[in-house]
């Protein structure tokens, strides 16, 4: 089975991890989140995947040269033009000849929904549309999704105000999709799938969907994407993995609790790194300390610095002794 996965979004939320860099290249726990994305498709038996990409297509390429990523096949579909979700799906599926069921997926999101339980319902009901619905504790920020017990869905409510949410069931980006969803979206236009698309599909009773309990987390926000890589050390995703990479170097002076030091980086003598995210190369100096805090690759935190709540982008510098909370360094534009 052929899945599109959309990874062509600017990732403006995780600026300036994103400055240079496409979110989905953006690693948790050493492997790429889009890697990660699909893998799991891999485990359910998707062989290729078509990459619907925007910022940065030559990212992608230098990434996986071959055009293979975790066993699966990938196909490059570069949008001219930012083309919203139901366009940049179409335009991909067009572009690798899809003809047959397909999945699409959004490429930030890490997720254990059961893909192949998905399928088989799509295919019990003879859907047109199947999509993935997770439980979350607020769905103001989500599309809504109210079902029948046979699953069909009864309405797409994109981001209700909380108190007027029919259900805390929302969608959670992942679609078993037939080809003749693609007739319903003009070529070369911008199109939102959860907008234009389902309601419609919702009008024609040809929409339906399955929740979910599965781990699900979208990876937008420093918050989200820290805790991305702190749950696999917690063991939310299988067995709690080692979080300092083999090519790392860590003093033994130095004392680093949950959290992840990437390949190259170095943690210098008595700095204290707790709750944080170090990407490859960083330097970590002599007694600097970290705390919930996201380092970017090649960036340097001099000794004695006190960071909490920060971001700091690729090669950004952090003066000795100096003390920041809740900054980005440098600021998003």
């Amino acid at each position: 089975m052929k899945a599109v996965v959309l990874v062509g979004g600017f990732g403006t939320r995780l600026r300036p991890l994103t400055n240079t860099t496409p979110k989905p290249l953006l690693p948790v726990v050493h492997v790429p989140i889009v890697e990660r994305v699909v893998g799991a498709l891999a485990r359910h038996g998707v062989d290729q995947a078509v990459l619907a990409i925007g910022f940065r297509p030559d990212a992608f390429l230098a990434a996986y040269p071959d055009s293979w990523c975790a066993g699966v096949e990938l196909v490059y579909a570069v949008e001219p033009e930012p083309l919203d979700t139901a366009g940049a799906i179409a335009f991909a599926a067009r572009q690798a000849g899809v003809e047959a069921t397909f999945i699409a997926v959004n490429g930030d999101v890490l997720t254990d929904v059961d893909v192949t339980a998905l399928v088989a319902l799509h295919r019990d009901r003879n859907a047109e549309a199947t999509i993935a619905l997770t439980p979350v504790e607020d769905p103001s920020q989500f599309g809504v999704v109210p079902t029948a017990p046979d699953g069909r869905v009864l309405a797409f409510i994109e981001k209700p105000r909380r108190q007027d949410a029919p259900t805390n069931l929302v969608n959670a980006g992942t679609y078993v999709l037939e080809p003749s969803v693609l007739a319903r979206i003009p070529a070369g236009e911008k199109v939102s799938i959860e907008r234009v698309v389902f309601p419609a599909m919702v009008a024609e009773r040809s929409l339906f969907a399955r929740a979910d309990e599965g781990y699900w987390l979208d990876t937008g926000r420093p918050d989200q994407y820290l805790q991305a890589n702190l749950d696999l050390l917690d063991g939310r995703r299988g067995e709690p993995v080692d979080g300092i990479h083999p090519g790392a170097f860590v003093d033994p002076g130095a004392f680093v609790e949950h959290s992840v030091i990437g390949a190259g980086a170095r943690i210098a003598t008595e700095a204290r790194v707790v709750d944080s995210v170090v990407l490859a190369g960083a330097v970590i100096g002599h007694g600097a300390h970290l705390t919930r805090t996201l380092v970017g690759r090649g960036a340097l935190v001099n000794r004695h610095a006190r960071l909490v709540d920060v971001v700091l982008g690729d090669e950004a510098v952090v003066a000795a002794g100096g003390e920041l909370t809740g900054v980005r360094v440098p600021e998003p534009a």
